[in-house]
């Protein structure tokens, strides 16, 4: 795309007062960079990736509040990871960390493992038993 071309559209990162750096060719032909304000097909996408964490974490705090599932689900969630991820930062199996997800499991971890999680989410173990203290 041509610098002339570089799409200057409404966008979160206007608000914000940031400029998102682009790749372009400038008159002589040759590659520069300028900055950007946002594109509308970007900014959508973002908008709706956004919404859809907002959704997942709204889930997992009901199913927290309603006994199916640990703490640990939600703060997943809330810090954007998987299993995968959240198992090799607390440095257990994968079907341990899913196996904490039970409230009648979570409620007997030990200190110890509960420090792990803690630790990954960066709060403390009181508020990863209680998630309305975090709030």
């Amino acid at each position: 795309m041509k610098k002339s071309e570089v799409p200057q559209d409404k966008s979160n990162l206007e608000s914000a007062n940031f400029r998102e750096l682009c790749y372009a060719v400038d008159e002589n032909g040759e590659y520069t960079t300028e900055n950007s304000t946002g594109w509308d097909p970007k900014t959508i996408a973002l908008d709706n990736a956004i919404q859809d964490i907002k959704e997942r974490i709204d889930a997992a705090k009901k199913r927290v509040e309603a006994n199916e599932s640990s703490p640990i689900d939600y703060y997943m969630e809330v810090n954007k990871m998987d299993l995968p991820i959240l198992a090799s930062y607390v440095g257990l199996w994968q079907w341990r960390v899913k196996r904490h997800f039970k409230p009648q499991v979570f409620k007997k971890l030990n200190t110890k493992i509960l420090q792990k999680y803690a630790d990954v989410f960066d709060i403390t173990i009181e508020q990863l038993q209680d998630i309305d203290k975090n709030i």
